[in-house]
């Protein structure tokens, strides 16, 4: 069994919002980037993977966020892998800020063949992967099943250069600036803790229009994003504490 892995940062001045405090989204960055470096550094990053013409792609994430760091705040970044199967691999996160744990974060991963767009069976990478199971509960609640919502509104945009990312679709962390971008500023602004909850179901691509419904019941909000030709794309649901 491997151990838990642990890299340092800095909150930067382009993390933090009008607040002065680590975003929301640049908190999820600094999570998926980790997930990309220690893959990397065990042997199965993106980089090892497109000689094959692999790549991997989110399909599930839950964040749980207790309090934001502030700018040049120093972090610890914990994360490791805990199951892998067929199907799925999950990863796990913990930010540390001081003395205390600022967020805390489970996610699910497949693999892609990037030329048919289709699953891979990941029993590919059992070897390396037996290597890097590390023996620790996640920390929080697996990401939640989200069902359809009824919109209070919609809003409509199309898919643009700086929404793609390397595997040529919609980059995670632009979904979750559209539903922060839907978000109250006073609410944003009182509230540093918040579950997230995020269910990708298929590939944004590049000159798509994306339709973003919007359902809030206080301080619950939850996002159903489509694209113009009725291709489900993205649940999701943010829950201010």
């Amino acid at each position: 069994m491997a151990t838990i892995s642990s890299y340092n940062y800095t909150i930067l001045p382009q993390d933090v919002d009008f607040t002065l405090r680590a975003s929301a989204p640049s908190i999820i960055n600094y999570m998926l980037n980790v997930a990309g470096k220690d893959a990397h550094l065990k042997g199965f990053g993106v980089a090892a993977l497109q000689d094959r013409a692999y790549t991997w792609v989110l399909s599930r994430l839950a964040v749980e966020i207790k309090l934001q760091p502030k700018q040049y705040d120093q972090i610890t970044l914990e994360t490791w892998i805990n199951d892998f199967n067929r199907l799925s691999s999950t990863r796990n996160f913990r930010m540390i800020s001081g003395d205390s744990v600022a967020a805390e974060g489970i996610s699910q991963w497949c693999m892609l063949n990037m030329e048919t767009r289709q699953a891979v069976d990941m029993t590919e990478l059992k070897d390396v992967y037996d290597r890097a199971m590390v023996n620790e509960p996640s920390p929080i609640a697996a990401p939640a099943r989200l069902r359809d919502i009824e919109p209070q509104t919609t809003i409509s945009r199309p898919v643009v250069y700086s929404d793609i990312d390397f595997n040529r679709h919609v980059n995670t962390l632009r979904y979750i600036d559209l539903m922060f971008d839907n978000v109250p500023l006073e609410l944003i602004e009182k509230n540093s803790a918040m579950r997230i909850d995020i269910n990708f179901i298929a590939e944004a691509r590049y000159g798509e229009v994306l339709s973003i419904g919007v359902f809030n019941d206080g301080c619950v909000w939850q996002f159903d994003i489509s694209s113009d030709s009725g291709k489900r794309l993205c649940r999701a649901k943010i829950e201010f504490k």
